[in-house]
């Protein structure tokens, strides 16, 4: 069995890109990502898509080959990938959230540096730092 890795990716949301092919998407993770063990979370605003997955190294890159062919989005960047000892998303083969990049406030135990590390992802920013992940992990307590 291979270790358990993550995979953070953002990218740009084509201006063709509808709700409805959102929920198709989720639709699609929803029936292929149990299969794989994949599980992760999105998030997305009317510019942007920031995507977390986590699952065995293989089974990650072989998903990320399919994300960045699919015409919804373009400028797919990975940002930051490694291992983990354990799910963040354990139940969630995949969770999601619209947020408006210029109105996200966080309003919990995130600090400052968590909010700026959060808006250079959704930038497609390359952060190679074990900030990225306490600070995701806070966020997404929060959905």
């Amino acid at each position: 069995m291979e270790k358990l890795n993550y995979l953070i990716y953002s990218s740009v949301r084509n201006s063709s890109c509808t709700e409805d092919q959102i929920q198709n998407i989720l639709k699609s993770c929803k029936k292929n990502n149990p299969g794989n063990s994949v599980t992760g979370m999105l998030v997305h605003s009317k510019n942007y898509f920031l995507q977390f997955l986590e699952g065995e190294e293989n089974d990650l890159l072989k998903l990320f080959n399919l994300i960045k062919k699919d015409d919804r989005h373009s400028k797919v960047l990975l940002l930051n990938k490694g291992e983990i000892k354990e799910r963040m998303f354990p139940t969630w083969h995949m969770g999601y959230k619209d947020a408006d990049i210029d109105e996200i406030t966080f309003i919990s135990e995130a600090s400052i540096d968590d909010y700026e590390i959060f808006n250079k992802l959704l930038k497609g920013e390359i952060i190679h730092d074990n900030k990225v992940l306490k600070m995701l992990s806070r966020f997404y307590k929060l959905l």
